[in-house]
């Protein structure tokens, strides 16, 4: 299967490919990575350091992954990144690896990354993830599944986007988006749910009704009543249960504890999260 790699790739010895990878031109890969099966690695691509890449995966040409972290406490210790199956990864995305021994940055399965995105350190990215243009993650950023990131914005370390949220293009993300909540601006504010994302998930069909009315009503109590945070939490558990609620309450628990950033507020009068 030699023919699936470019004659000047440059790929160490000890790296591990499934024999079905496909490597383009010029493409560096270092020792300690490891590939999987029917991923394609394109042209002037690097994969280095402790590198683990899944199954299916399409690196455009330009990426570079698994470089140490731009962090000035990383002191060469022995970190990863993980990457799981099916994902695009765009022109010149960078990815770099985690900052203390034993940690990862970690993306998981059928995420869409595109040009120009940065994952920084200790990031984790779940599943059927949307990040668009010029996007940059700082350290310890985690971004739920089914999320989208628009373009050409930042977002704060140790920052939180929430499952199914939206993120409008150029916002400046310094605080915990929650989950199916529709957040844009610099400062950034939620402005309303995530209807579009929620309908394309199924939360908006005629048997998830009970659902979509419980959010619709989570909402309006976090960001039209008024209420301080811990006041609205109390009304939101008294809602009829479903799973998308029990997550958005284990989220805004979260957000409370010391070391979080607290909510992206709300707009207008009645800014909720304020």
């Amino acid at each position: 299967m030699t023919t699936l790699i470019h004659p000047t790739a440059v790929i160490h010895p000890d790296a591990e490919l499934h024999p079905t990878v496909q490597v383009g031109a010029y493409a560096v890969i270092g020792n300690r990575v490891k590939v999987g099966p029917g991923t394609v690695v394109g042209a002037h691509v690097v994969l280095d350091g402790w590198t683990e890449i899944g199954a299916r995966n399409q690196i455009f040409p330009g990426a570079a992954i698994g470089l140490p972290p731009q962090d000035l406490k990383y002191d060469g210790a022995i970190t990863q990144v993980k990457i799981g199956d099916d994902n695009l990864i765009r022109e010149y995305v960078t990815i770099n690896r985690a900052t203390y021994t034993g940690e990862a940055t970690v993306i998981g399965n059928g995420n869409l990354l595109m040009a120009y995105v940065h994952v920084g350190h200790n990031c984790v990215i779940e599943d059927r993830v949307v990040i668009a243009n010029s996007t940059a993650l700082a350290g310890h950023v985690h971004i739920e599944a089914r999320a989208t990131i628009s373009g050409v914005l930042g977002i704060h370390q140790f920052v939180r986007v929430g499952r199914l949220a939206m993120v409008g293009g150029m916002s400046r993300i310094n605080r915990d988006v929650p989950p199916y909540m529709l957040v844009e601006g610099n400062p950034a504010r939620v402005r309303s749910l995530n209807l579009v994302g929620l309908r394309r998930s199924g939360l908006m069909d005629a048997d998830q009704g009970r659902t979509y009315q419980a959010l619709k009503k989570a909402f309006r109590t976090l960001y039209r009543s008024g209420l301080p945070l811990n006041q609205a939490i109390e009304q939101i558990d008294l809602l009829p249960d479903c799973e998308p609620l029990q997550h958005l309450r284990q989220f805004l628990q979260l957000s409370q504890l010391p070391s979080r950033r607290g909510l992206i507020p709300g707009s207008g009068r009645n800014r909720g999260a304020d």
